[in-house]
């Protein structure tokens, strides 16, 4: 459930086993709730991943999870850990590509699954700011920097498992 509607992805574990591992236990544990949608390129990617608490940050900005091979192509509507160029660099953070971006797949980007209801919503995320949240900041000050400096960013009311 987000501020800009409701969205429903499926993941497949045979995609990326140690990704669908990592964002189960992100979603059991409540990680996404109140998060918002930093980075939100346009024909690119939205993504999200950097707790609104910077002491929560703190604690997983080097919990790193080993690469899965890519088995399944960044298209419309798939979600993927992001990294940095460093390999087994994936933490928290995601993104759901707007488009096919094919170009990911030999960049090491494994998507771990796909939007099922919703891309609508998705397609309406703000993208007013783009890029311009700074990652640094997020990790340092949370949700106070981005409510202060990006108070229209939608945002991730809660994510949930549903079986």
């Amino acid at each position: 459930s987000t501020s800009a509607g409701e969205f429903r992805l499926a993941v497949t574990r045979s995609h990326a086993p140690i990704g669908v591992d990592r964002f189960y236990n992100l979603v059991m544990n409540g990680f996404f709730d109140d998060q918002r949608f930093f980075r939100v390129v346009p024909r690119f990617v939205v993504q999200f991943g950097i707790h609104g608490d910077p002491e929560i940050s703190a604690k997983w900005r080097e919990a790193n999870i080993k690469d899965d091979p890519v088995k399944a192509t960044n298209k419309r509507g798939t979600i993927a850990f992001a990294k940095s160029n460093q390999p087994h660099s994936r933490t928290t953070q995601v993104f759901i590509n707007f488009n096919d971006n094919v170009h990911l797949d030999g960049m090491e980007f494994a998507t771990f699954g796909e939007i099922t209801k919703g891309m609508e919503v998705v397609d309406g995320i703000n993208s007013k700011h783009e890029q311009k949240p700074d990652q640094g900041r997020i990790q340092l000050q949370g949700n106070a920097y981005l409510q202060e400096d990006f108070p229209d960013l939608d945002y991730i009311v809660s994510a949930r498992v549903i079986r």
